[in-house]
């Protein structure tokens, strides 16, 4: 799991410096024929990670209940984040996977209650297919940034 690690630190690299790049106004602008922003999909991405890794496995994510609520599946931005929100989602991009690393390197992940996800119709069976899906959702999920970033230039 070491490169799958990796992977997804370099991903939530590219994402920091999406928010260090881009104004308030623009991590918060959703664009025509689109249905959320920029800083809807980074915070997405940390709320399901945490879902799928330690609320599948019976254990408590690191984010609150009102994040969770705000950024899961389903969820549309309900008005605009602010600078301070920007930061701590900021912070738990790095802070959130640095934790799962060592927990699965500690063998935290003991349990895992399966789940399929809608995206592929994938069923996730333990902790390592849960990374990996992860990895996958965050891929997707960069490439819809990119894609508000385009919109935003136009």
């Amino acid at each position: 799991m070491d490169f799958t690690f990796q992977v997804l630190n370099n991903t939530r690299a590219i994402f920091s410096k999406i928010i260090d790049t881009n104004s308030l106004e623009n991590l918060n602008k959703i664009p025509v024929g689109f249905n959320n922003n920029i800083i809807w999909n980074i915070a997405h991405v940390v709320v399901t990670g945490q879902l799928l890794a330690y609320k599948l496995s019976g254990l408590q994510p690191m984010v609150s209940d009102d994040l969770i609520n705000k950024y899961k599946k389903d969820s549309k931005p309900e008005g605009d984040v602010t600078q301070a929100e920007v930061n701590k989602i900021k912070e738990l991009l790095f802070s959130t996977l640095e934790k799962t690393k060592a927990d699965y390197n500690n063998d935290v992940f003991k349990n895992y209650n399966s789940y399929t996800v809608s995206t592929t119709g994938n069923t996730l069976s333990n902790i390592d297919e849960a990374l990996l899906f992860i990895l996958t959702h965050e891929g997707i999920h960069y490439g819809y940034i990119l894609a508000l970033l385009r919109a935003l230039k136009n």
